[in-house]
């Protein structure tokens, strides 16, 4: 028994050093992930939002989509054009660093709504998106763990610090250009419920890569959602008043 113990003993105390290891690692891989998504200060893009239901049957979107980021400051806006009976909807969201404010604006009811923890989970616009998978990525909000790294791939396991609706993703990244690649969302009970799939990468300014594309699969359902990016325009200016409540409900104009 006692030859158990310090066995033991000696595995934890030789083990921490190298779990340590093993999170800076993950940790890092992450922030350059981030750090290349933020370089891009201005961005401006078409989207094209295409909704599967489980028996194929599509529902599509035209969006107009708004972003900045400076230093720990990120904006965006999103602005649905067609079809007519979600044209003005807006969907705005600011983030400071530490605090995240999600707003969406609904134009048959004239009213913005903040979004509230409790609806984090709630699909967006009847997507397969939810409010959270909108939100900003901060490496910050996440204990990472390594899985396994290879050549060009690390697989890394994130747990989020707070509340979530996930017990635990796992993000697949191309370690080459520091995209994600895939990711998969798991349950309480390690089931994997829903999976992203990124693809059609563009290098569009200095080794800094974006998905053209983007699916996120409900496996509890059998559906799907497409986001479609085209026209982009990089680094082009964007009024600070356009990422505003009030300019929320002007939509695009």
């Amino acid at each position: 028994m006692l030859r158990f113990f310090i066995t033991t003993f000696l595995f934890f105390i030789l083990a921490v050093p190298s779990i340590a290891q093993n999170s800076d690692r993950a940790t890092k891989i992450f922030e350059e992930v981030d750090a290349r998504r933020s370089k891009i200060k201005f961005e401006q893009t078409d989207m094209k939002m295409i909704i599967y239901n489980s028996r194929g049957n599509t529902r599509n979107r035209s969006i107009n989509s708004f972003s900045f980021s400076g230093g720990k400051e990120e904006k965006s806006l999103l602005v649905f054009e067609e079809p007519a009976n979600v044209r003005g909807t807006g969907f705005l969201t600011l983030n400071d660093g530490s605090n995240e404010v999600q707003k969406l604006y609904l134009p048959a009811l004239n009213r913005v709504q903040t979004i509230t923890a409790s609806q984090k989970a709630d699909r967006f616009m009847g997507s397969d998106f939810t409010y959270e998978d909108l939100g900003d990525q901060n490496p910050d909000d996440y204990d990472f763990e390594l899985i396994e790294e290879s050549e060009s791939l690390a697989i890394l396991r994130a747990v989020k610090k707070e509340n979530s609706q996930y017990a635990y993703i796992r993000f697949y990244i191309n370690t080459n250009r520091y995209s994600l690649e895939k990711a998969e969302y798991f349950n309480k009970d390690g089931k994997m419920i829903k999976r992203l799939e990124a693809e059609n990468f563009t290098n569009v300014d200095a080794n800094i890569w974006r998905a053209n594309k983007m699916t996120m699969f409900d496996l509890r359902t059998n559906r799907k959602t497409e986001l479609v990016w085209s026209n982009r325009v990089i680094n082009k200016p964007i009024p600070g008043w356009r990422f505003t409540e009030r300019a929320l409900k002007r939509g695009s104009n």
